[in-house]
């Protein structure tokens, strides 16, 4: 089974999402890549960050219409957006990433905001191609966690910062389609929402990894998900039927 997760950043004040040491650093593949921030100082520094490590920034914008204008153009591995940005400061980023999507399905991004938009934050994934990530800039401990993400969304991962799930999940409906799934299904899929590996989800449960493919087969068939998709398709539905249960 593909294993498309990554751990997800926390803050040294919440406890981590991980029970092991974090990996050695490997190498990663240099991507193009367009950051969207309206705040110059943050964008700026964003940039040299990623040019550093060596990624290629072939954009940088700072509203949502320049946003899609930039990734239809320049077609980049992933988009690292910011949520609010002129005009109205509310919401433009996540809307301008939702249209370049409908645009380009599956056209990677990373949102990195401080706030949670919920009405958004699921519809980025409503098209079931993966490849997103949300992530809260007060949430990121470390620049190799981020980096890290980004390499995963731009692989076509899911990575949302749990603090994200939580409150997407705070209006949760009665008699939502998830009752058929087992306690311990419903918790191994909430550690998927959040992004973690099987690897990762075995350890936070204590569980073999051969139990964690089990439990996860078991959620798929019975949220219908056929077995001719793919997995990695197959996980991001799942999530989504989790986010929009």
């Amino acid at each position: 089974m593909t294993d498309p997760g990554t751990l997800l950043p926390s803050s040294s004040s919440s406890s981590s999402l991980s029970s092991s040491p974090s990996p050695e650093p490997q190498a990663r593949r240099a991507l193009r890549i367009v950051v969207a921030d309206d705040a110059v100082l943050l964008r700026e520094g964003l940039v040299r960050l990623l040019a550093e490590e060596g990624h290629q920034i072939v954009a940088t914008v700072g509203d949502g219409p320049t946003l899609i204008e930039a990734v239809l153009e320049h077609r980049p591995d992933v988009s690292v957006v910011d949520v609010r940005m002129p005009p109205t400061h509310t919401d433009e980023g996540l809307r301008a990433a939702i249209t370049v999507r409908s645009e380009l399905p599956g056209a990677p991004v990373l949102v990195l905001s401080q706030y949670v938009e919920p009405r958004y934050a699921a519809e980025l994934l409503a098209d079931g191609f993966g490849a997103v990530g949300y992530l809260l800039k007060d949430r990121v401990a470390k620049v190799a966690e981020f980096l890290d993400a980004l390499d995963r969304v731009a692989g076509g991962a899911t990575v949302f910062d749990p603090q994200v799930v939580a409150q997407l999940l705070s209006g949760q409906r009665r008699g939502d389609p998830l009752s058929v799934l087992t306690a311990r299904e419903r918790e191994l899929l909430a550690l998927m929402a959040e992004g973690h590996s099987n690897t990762a989800i075995a350890q936070r449960l204590v569980v073999s990894a051969s139990t964690v493919e089990k439990h996860i087969g078991n959620v798929f068939i019975k949220l219908g998900l056929p077995p001719d998709d793919d997995d990695v398709h197959r996980r991001v539905r799942a999530v989504l039927a989790y986010l929009n249960a």
